[in-house]
């Protein structure tokens, strides 16, 4: 068999048209909005923020028009909703133990709009239990009269984002504080 007609025959084509027959079909190049939705559908299978959205597409090269069609038809069909994806955030790190100082400062990372800050931080409630909880693992064992064994332990709970404020009524609850 001469090389040019092995170079037509392959695998797939074998095996769907063995007569070879058939012409392969022509992929239909993509205009540009449609290859920026199908990655924001592609990049939106976890949450995200709007933001976030819209730097993954600059980063692919799209250009701004496409840009604000797309994020416009992803928030209209609800795909990105910053308020949602705010509350998610706060709640997770809630529940990791961290403070709202630190939820703050992811919000502000992942480009949450700082309006939306506060509803997602009041969803979480008094966070008490969860400061006081982690005071007594970090004293457990130790002597909270012991002014170094208070300031590390307070300084553990201000990089976790709780404010001095709560860490010094925990403190108090606790028993450790000076008087």
């Amino acid at each position: 068999m001469p090389a040019d007609e092995q170079k037509k025959y392959t695998v797939r084509s074998v095996m769907n048209d063995p007569a070879g027959e058939l012409e392969p079909p022509k992929k239909k190049p993509q205009s540009p909005l449609e290859q920026a939705k199908k990655w924001a559908l592609d990049y939106l299978k976890r949450p995200h923020s709007e933001k976030e959205l819209r730097q993954k597409l600059a980063q692919k090269g799209v250009a701004e028009a496409d840009i604000d069609r797309v994020t416009a038809l992803c928030v209209d069909y609800g795909f990105v909703n910053d308020a949602e994806y705010a509350g998610m955030i706060a709640r997770h790190y809630a529940a990791a133990g961290y403070g709202p100082g630190r939820v703050r400062a992811e919000l502000n990372r992942r480009g949450v709009p700082k309006e939306l800050w506060d509803d997602a931080l009041a969803e979480l409630g008094g966070q008490d239990d969860t400061i006081d909880r982690l005071l007594a693992a970090r004293l457990r064992g130790r002597d909270p009269a012991d002014r170094k064994e208070r300031d590390k332990a307070a300084a553990a709970l201000f990089r976790k984002g709780y404010s001095w404020d709560d860490i010094r009524a925990a403190l108090r609850r606790y028993g450790a504080e000076d008087e």
